[in-house]
């Protein structure tokens, strides 16, 4: 993402990450900064149409690491689909190395809204009180479940507009072609990949976290590097 863009979101976004930050200044943050972002990713998918170097496929490794290592990562893989990139979670210690595969443009995207939310996310947890008598585990996670997924819904619909809004007939065809790309390199890295069966969580956090999801500005800080740890969740 150009240093133009970058400056343009962390303005829009300089209090996203702060626990002060109002709901209605939260909710006016997160459209403007999810319009650019989800505008960018269709820019650049044309551009690369045309100028195939300009935005190669790729991947990158994130170190998710724990407490709530699994969850983290469950937003991760949130992020990520609706940007066109796939994860692949492996096993490491106590936490998890999530393998990103997708073109230049989405990675950075992914590791740039990750990153934010992240943080986001962990205020969210520590302004929200666990209910009497309830595991204060199966609480958070429910809650970053909920989270991850009004996130997810966020950016499917925010990628969407930008689609219908580009003007351009072509774009969906482009867009289904990179998703294509990136899932042939997958299965060139993973040819026996297996799905993980789909967990079950007990606990009455999932609405509050859906709740703070659709508050949450998607945007960031900053890109890291090629292998970075994700962090920002306690217990």
């Amino acid at each position: 993402m150009s240093e133009a863009m970058l400056s343009k979101v962390r303005k829009l976004l300089a209090q996203a990450e702060d626990p002060a930050c109002t709901p209605a200044e939260s909710a006016a943050f997160m459209a403007k900064a999810t319009e650019l972002i989800a505008r960018y990713g269709v820019d650049r998918a044309l551009l690369a149409a045309r100028e195939p170097a300009t935005d190669p496929v790729g991947d990158r490794v994130v170190e998710v690491v724990a407490p709530y290592a699994r969850d983290k990562a469950g937003l991760l893989a949130a992020v990520a689909d609706p940007l066109r990139c796939r994860c692949v979670r492996r096993r490491q210690g106590s936490g998890f190395d999530l393998h990103l595969f997708g073109f230049a443009s989405d990675l950075e995207r992914v590791e740039l809204l990750f990153t934010s939310l992240l943080v986001q996310a962990a205020h969210g947890l520590a302004g929200t009180a666990v209910p009497a008598g309830e595991h204060p585990a199966a609480f958070r996670r429910t809650w970053l479940a909920g989270f991850a997924q009004a996130v997810a819904e966020r950016l499917r619909t925010a990628e969407a507009g930008a689609v219908a809004g580009s003007g351009a007939p072509s774009v969906a065809l482009v867009l289904a072609d990179r998703s294509d790309r990136v899932q042939r390199r997958v299965a060139e890295v993973y040819p026996r990949l297996r799905t993980a069966p789909r967990r079950r969580l007990a606990g009455s956090g999932f609405g509050p976290g859906a709740a703070a999801g659709r508050r949450a500005d998607l945007g960031g800080t900053g890109v890291t590097g090629t292998r970075s740890p994700a962090r920002g969740i306690d217990r």
